[in-house]
């Protein structure tokens, strides 16, 4: 039981056991009643057992709605310029990995040309990213107008409304592809499920495209074991001249 106990925690999967069988003080813990059995819950997500955690639901809604209205003028001249340019919709839908790997459709702004789904596996050779994540520095589906938005990471702003649909949160390790998450075979790497998926995080603000993975992987769980409504704020703050010096890709 300890054995499994611990395979479990360190995928980030919250486990319900007996209150004699496990040493309370290492874990975040807390007691709950199912039917007549008290058993108790433990996870290694600070989120889990926070007094303030229950906020950043409110948190993340409120501060969305903000930020929607405020850059609604933004949206509005992004989507006519991606529209009157290329070929195809305004926004990209893809299916992306959230908490406890529910799959989720994440919106962003579209950046590539219509067949570039398509043409993904023709171009797996030239994958210069470390670990399972794919990246091409030059890829040649993105579009004049996709190469700006990712510059400044525009295109993730439609995310807001992911934000809002309880999918996502504005702080929290960044949603991987279906692809990306299949090739992932380190199980310590998997705790990142453990908490929703957000549209900025530690990896967002840092050197991020030449990172390699494992070093990705251990920033998100330093935000996991280190949340608090304090740090999403100053991530968020972080995010603005993060954004603005252009370095996306």
């Amino acid at each position: 039981m300890d054995d499994i106990l611990n395979l479990c925690l360190e995928s980030g999967i919250v486990c319900h056991v007996p209150p004699d069988r496990v040493d309370s003080q290492i874990q975040y813990t807390m007691m709950n009643q199912f039917g007549n059995i008290s058993l108790l819950t433990i996870s290694k997500s600070r989120q889990y057992k926070n007094i303030f955690s229950p906020y950043k639901h409110w948190f993340d809604i409120l501060f969305s709605i903000l930020f929607i209205i405020i850059l609604s003028p933004l949206f509005l001249m992004i989507a006519l310029l991606i529209k009157i340019t290329s070929r195809g919709p305004v926004f990209f839908v893809h299916k992306r990995i959230g908490y406890n790997k529910r799959i989720f459709n994440m919106i962003k702004f579209r950046t590539m040309i219509k067949e570039a789904e398509e043409m993904q596996e023709k171009l797996e050779e030239l994958n210069e990213a470390d670990g399972p994540v794919f990246k091409i520095a030059n890829d040649p589906r993105i579009t004049p107008v996709g190469k700006w938005l990712r510059k400044m990471s525009l295109d993730e702003l439609p995310q807001l409304l992911n934000v809002l649909s309880g999918d996502m949160s504005l702080v929290g390790p960044r949603p991987l592809p279906l692809r990306d998450v299949y090739k992932i075979d380190q199980r310590w790497q998997k705790r990142r499920f453990s908490v929703l998926p957000g549209l900025t995080c530690f990896w967002q603000i840092s050197r991020r495209y030449d990172m390699p993975f494992d070093e990705w992987a251990r920033l998100d769980l330093y935000y996991i074991d280190h949340w608090s409504l304090w740090l999403d704020l100053k991530i968020i703050l972080k995010t603005i001249p993060a954004v603005l010096k252009a370095k996306g890709q």
